[in-house]
This record gives structure tokens, sequence and C-alpha cells, in this order.
């Protein structure tokens, strides 16, 4: 089965094995439009995920979890399209986006920190001004001096985000901390952190491109670094510093 979404400004016209990819990606569906790139998926790519993510399980220490097919195809659709994606100057990134009056603030930290949890906060504290825009894996299209982060099918456990796009202002690093605290960070300080958390390609062609655009990134946003719990005065003190007074 095939349908073509427009995910990040680019027409993709996805082709699978099972039906579960095309629900999920119907706020993105177009009609009648040219596709810009096409993917597919077979069966091989679904047992690669399968394998991946036993290997991840094990790293983790964890007992290896167990994914129907269906689920596993979804990773393989957006690896297909990630690794395409540096050549339209965007990148996947990890991380929690939300937009505040129209702006884009991007949480990264590596899994398990609170990524979810910070933007929660920022939502409870702003109420309706603040928008999830993606909960786990949005794209980010670098431009000359400024960047465009969207929402995606692809939003994390509790399917949180928007068929939307704001520009970003701030990439915020999360550590965890008993007192909550805001620096900012130097582009060569972020960059070991954005570069764990950016998709990187297996394409080598792609994967320069990715380290391009992740240096013309650190010319276009601020970065900072939050120490945090779980307390409301943590998004206050993020906001209040990132937003720019």
């Amino acid at each position: 089965m095939t349908g073509i979404y427009r995910i990040a400004d680019i027409n993709i016209a996805v082709t699978s094995v099972y039906e579960k990819v095309h629900r999920m990606c119907a706020d993105y569906l177009v009609c009648g439009q040219t596709a810009d790139f096409s993917v597919e998926t077979s069966e091989a790519d679904i047992e690669n995920e399968r394998e991946r993510s036993a290997r991840e399980d094990a790293l983790e220490g964890i007992p290896v979890r167990i994914f129907p097919d269906s689920y596993l195809e979804t990773l393989a659709v957006y690896r297909r399209i990630a690794e395409r994606m540096p050549d339209y100057d965007t990148v996947l990134f990890h991380g929690s986006c939300v937009s505040v009056d129209g702006t884009g603030y991007l949480f990264t930290a590596r899994s398990g920190t609170g990524k979810s949890t910070h933007a929660r906060l920022w939502r409870e504290l702003l109420g309706e001004r603040a928008v999830m825009v993606n909960d786990d894996k949005p794209l980010i299209r670098v431009g000359e001096s400024s960047a465009v982060i969207y929402g995606t099918p692809w939003n994390g456990k509790h399917h949180l985000g928007s068929n939307i796009s704001v520009p970003l202002k701030a990439v915020c690093i999360l550590k965890r901390g008993e007192n909550n605290r805001i620096e900012p960070l130097g582009a060569d300080e972020a960059y070991p952190e954005m570069l764990q958390q950016v998709y990187r390609p297996m394409d080598r062609d792609a994967m320069r491109k990715t380290l391009s655009l992740l240096d013309r990134l650190s010319g276009s946003v601020r970065f900072w670094r939050l120490f945090c719990n779980t307390d409301i005065e943590a998004a206050k003190i993020a906001y209040e510093a990132m937003k720019g007074n």
C-alpha cells in the first residue's frame, strides 16, 4: 500500500507492507500531488529493526522487548526518510519541542532524563500559549542563518505533537539536578551532545551533509544547559532565560 505524505514541507511517497504507518501518518496525507522522493520497506527492513532493537536492549541490560512487525515497520519507514532528508537541508533530531507564542524551544538529553516531563511543565506553566510540536523525533530544516522545526507523525509513546512548523530559537540540554539552574552554552560545548542526538545516516554523503548542517545550526540558535528537577519552577527558570529576557 502507498500514500503520499507532506512531512517537513517535503512530499514523500511511502510504500509499506502493513497499514499501520499510513494510519499513523494520516494527518500528513496529501492528494493529487507529486512526491519529491519515495521510500519502500520490506520484510527484511522489519527484521533489521527487530535485530537493532534487541541489540539496544542488550546494551541497556534490559530484557529484549517483543514488538509487532507493523510497529517495527514504522521505525524502518522513518529511518529511510531520515536517510534522505539531509538532501533537503533537514535532519531528524531526538528531543521534545514546545512552541510558545509561535517560537520553538527544543529540549534534548539522554533517554530517561526527563525531556517529556520538562515539556509538560512548560505546558502547565504557559497554558494555551504552549503547543507541542513533537515529543520525540522532530525534523529540523537548517537555513543559512535560521532553523525551522517541524512536527512529524513519529511523536513519542504519548503521541504528543502537531502538524506545524515554527522557527527554532533555542536548544536546551537537560541534566538532572536537585536545584534548578540554567546556563548558556557555547556551540563547541553543545556540539558533542547534539551529535549524539541527531540521526546519523549510514550513507557517507548524507553523513557529511548532516555534519555540515549541525555546524550551520550552531550559528542559528542559542544553546543552554539546564539542571532541573520536576518542579514547575524548572520551567519558569528555563523559559525566562531562553526567551531572551
